[in-house]
């Protein structure tokens, strides 16, 4: 019986190297996963011509704020409870919000980002009030 030698199942390094399947080929990679071929070219740059206005820079992201509108379900000592407990404000800041929504129908109560505010929005739902988001311009 004769044996048959690894060195005959396996490629050099080199030789693997010059051979790459078409992009578009799938190969079987370790484990049967399959791998595809990437090849990465260099992005094309166009630049205004000399007389050409250049693009409009647009302005920075405005911030948001989160509002808290009146309701006439939840106590006044509630709303108050809510922001001491959620912003972590000082019991008269907390007040002095309350009565704004109590007093104008509503108050800014936080300001950031808009993924900020989104968050704040939904805590202040799930405490059962009712609030909104939108940009403070």
């Amino acid at each position: 019986m004769g044996t048959v030698s690894d060195d005959t199942h396996r490629t050099t390094p080199s030789a693997a190297a010059s051979v790459r399947p078409p992009a578009a080929d799938r190969v079987p990679g370790p484990r049967g996963a399959h791998v595809a071929w990437l090849s990465v070219a260099p992005a094309e740059i166009t630049r205004p011509a000399s007389g050409e206005a250049p693009e409009a820079v647009s302005e920075p992201d405005v911030p948001w704020v989160t509002v808290v509108h009146n309701d006439p379900v939840n106590l006044m000592s509630y709303v108050t409870y809510v922001f001491q407990s959620y912003f972590g404000y000082p019991k008269e800041k907390a007040r002095k919000l309350m009565m704004d929504v109590h007093h104008k129908g509503r108050a800014v109560v936080s300001s950031g980002t808009r993924e900020e505010m989104e968050r704040d929005v939904q805590a202040m739902h799930g405490y059962g009030l009712w609030a909104t988001l939108q940009q403070d311009r």
